[in-house]
């Protein structure tokens, strides 16, 4: 299971976000600025994201609309001091899905959090990621308005790579929750299926969909 990302520069705040939802079972990997928070963000694979409003280089309204924009899903709960009305009404509109105003108890920013990866597993009904939209209930896919037929292990990766849209997301990892093996089967498994959709999916002039991020995986580009 993918770990809860806390993006955080006040350390008390942090090892109490982190006791926390360690204490109710999860992961957490922590970042202390606006610059390394919004890295792990995008070419990491998250369940969730603590995310503080004022942050030192880039700001939490930033990191979650940089997020939104490259076709991210992950559910944010923005975690700030300022309470006015109108601070959490932009921290919603940039991409926020709640908002917790400091100072806070830690067993209601957990709650916060298991709602939102409850809300996070109803299936949408479809993925719009910029060129490229799903349909999950028909598995659909299409290009540019164009549909594209996936054989099942295709749309199984695809639809993967569409829920961290904008994150890269590691070999071992995909092979866990698409085929479901806790090691490298061989036989170039992956590469083969990623080759097919490229063909599949990519047009004459436009970049592909599907970027290889050295060292890490592969992230789908919103496109």
């Amino acid at each position: 299971m993918p770990p809860i990302l806390i993006i955080d520069d006040d350390p008390e705040a942090t090892r109490l976000i982190a006791a926390e939802l360690e204490r109710h079972g999860h992961r957490v990997e922590v970042a202390a600025d606006g610059v390394s928070g919004l890295h792990r963000a995008t070419t990491g694979a998250f369940d969730a994201i603590t995310l503080d409003r004022m942050l030192p280089h880039i700001d939490g309204l930033s990191i979650v609309a940089t997020l939104r924009k490259r076709g991210s899903t992950v559910p944010v709960l923005m975690i700030s001091a300022l309470s006015d009305v109108d601070e959490r009404i932009a921290g919603l509109r940039a991409g926020g899905d709640d908002y917790l105003v400091k100072p806070f108890a830690p067993e209601e920013m957990a709650m916060r959090v298991e709602a939102l990866l409850r809300r996070g597993t109803a299936p949408a009904l479809s993925r719009r990621l910029g060129r490229l939209e799903i349909d999950v209930l028909k598995r659909e896919v299409r290009v540019d308005g164009e549909a594209v037929r996936l054989l099942q292990a295709e749309y199984r990766l695809l639809d993967f790579l569409a829920g961290h849209a904008g994150q890269a997301v590691s070999r071992q990892l995909i092979f866990e929750k698409v085929w479901g093996y806790h090691f490298d089967p061989g036989a170039n498994l992956i590469n083969v299926h990623i080759a097919r959709l490229r063909r599949k999916l990519d047009r004459p002039g436009q970049p592909s969909l599907i970027a290889t991020v050295k060292g890490e995986g592969y992230r789908l580009d919103a496109g």
